[in-house]
């Protein structure tokens, strides 16, 4: 099948999924991703590889482009002190923990464990949306997850290309800040 074909097929499959997940009132992402899971188990099924800076620009950008215009410049000034902490601390704390237990525990190297950490450290702000939108939240707390998302998102990304960068020898902002 040409990757053309399979990426329309992948496509309607989702869309069906997101319909299907209305029906049932059960989050969209996490159906899509027990899918995902499903279809790597398929025998035959063909794999797709998808150059990272092209995964970056086609999958990456548009969400955090999304999550900007969803989220309200009124509320990010508001909350700034929680989105502070917890899209710059948490995920920081959360990046330093995991490189400290993959470069003890696992023997990786420091840059490798950081990335490890930059990858793992920013929740699935959209799964945790959609489940909150089957809820009455107040709206502070639906405020500051949305601006989080945005945020968490970037410095995550950012640790992530510096450790990179930092593994392959090559620690300059240039190479560590992606251009979109």
């Amino acid at each position: 099948m040409a990757l053309f074909e399979l990426t329309l097929t992948l496509l309607l499959i989702a869309v069906a999924l997101t319909a299907l997940s209305r029906r049932l009132e059960i989050p969209y992402p996490s159906l899509l991703a027990l899918a995902g899971v499903a279809l790597a188990f398929v025998p035959g099924a063909p794999t797709i590889e998808i150059d990272p800076e092209l995964a970056l620009a086609l999958f990456i950008a548009p969400v955090l482009l999304d999550a900007a215009y969803d989220t309200s410049l009124r509320d990010l000034k508001r909350y700034r002190l929680s989105l502070v902490l917890l899209a710059l601390g948490a995920v920081v704390f959360t990046t330093v923990v995991v490189a400290f237990v993959g470069w003890k525990m696992a023997g990786l190297p420091i840059a490798a464990a950081i990335a490890l950490g930059a990858i793992v450290a920013p929740p699935d702000a959209v799964a945790a949306s959609a489940v909150l939108g089957q809820f009455r939240v107040p709206h502070r707390i639906t405020a500051i997850l949305q601006g989080e998302s945005l945020l968490n998102d970037a410095t995550a990304l950012l640790i992530y290309r510096i450790s990179v960068s930092a593994a392959i020898g090559s620690v300059m902002l240039k190479d560590a800040v992606p251009v979109i």
